[in-house]
């Protein structure tokens, strides 16, 4: 099989174990039923931006060209940064972009995914997130009506926990496998002030996410067509947005947004 097109986030469904898929032009590939076979990517060193479609150079913030990354709404300073979100306010770089995507229903969350963190995401990604930052459990903390409630909280419990992943260690599963998320959730309830405690989340459920890998690696190491032409392997794991590959190199397919590639599949 040989398919070529621009790569994009994997697709995912939460299920027994998660499902992922990966769009290649007209194409979409059940990358689960690639597990245990040998595949190769070539990039054909060509990048467009995810969003004008333009020829880039260089691919900033995964996936756009220089003028989309200083102007895009996709970009704003708030979608790494919450509490910066100003939408609720009336200012945006496309107040209609901002009605979809930071007046809306908002959850801070707690996840395992190499420690304890914490996190924010819309309603709506609910479970796209966590399975795209590889948790192993997550927990619903606070419910905002907006997205910079949910920054102001995130803030406030960065003070006492990391809102970071450690990807080599969710990568080879060395993660806290004792954490409880409900005590956790109960903690950090008391570290906010009354104004923001309004917003707490009653629901206590825990999602436990299982990932399609037949074995962890003891090591990784991080591959990129930025500066490999091919990348391949025999594929042990899809964990994140990361291919696994059976030699402990891994291929992160969000980081490459935009680049054309062609994917063949089985390699004999």
């Amino acid at each position: 099989m040989k398919k070529e097109g621009i790569l994009l986030k994997m697709l995912s469904e939460i299920g027994d174990e998660v499902s992922y898929y990966l769009s290649l032009g007209p194409d979409i590939i059940h990358m689960n039923e690639l597990l245990g076979k040998t595949i190769e990517f070539e990039f054909k060193g060509i990048i467009h931006c995810i969003r004008c479609g333009r020829v880039t150079k260089k691919s900033f913030a995964q996936g756009y060209c220089y003028p989309c990354f200083t102007t895009a709404p996709e970009t704003s300073e708030c979608v790494l940064r919450p509490e910066l979100c100003r939408a609720h306010e009336g200012e945006s770089r496309d107040m209609k972009w901002s009605e979809d995507h930071c007046l809306q229903d908002h959850f801070v969350y707690l996840a395992i995914t190499s420690g304890l963190k914490v996190g924010v995401t819309r309603s709506s990604q609910i479970p796209t997130r966590w399975i795209d930052q590889g948790a192993w459990k997550a927990i619903r903390l606070a419910k905002t009506p907006n997205r910079f409630l949910a920054g102001e909280i995130e803030v406030t419990l960065k003070t006492q926990m990391s809102d970071k992943t450690n990807w080599r260690n969710m990568l080879t599963n060395n993660i806290d496998h004792e954490a409880d998320l409900v005590k956790e959730k109960n903690t950090a309830s008391g570290y906010l002030p009354e104004e923001l405690a309004l917003y707490l989340s009653p629901d206590d459920e825990i999602t436990e996410i299982n990932y399609p890998v037949f074995q962890y690696p003891e090591k990784v190491k991080s591959l990129s067509f930025d500066k490999l032409e091919t990348i391949g392997g025999k594929l042990s794991g899809i964990k994140g947005q990361y291919l696994i590959f059976s030699d402990g190199s891994v291929l992160n397919i969000r980081k490459h947004n935009g680049y054309l590639v062609k994917l063949e599949t089985p390699i004999d």
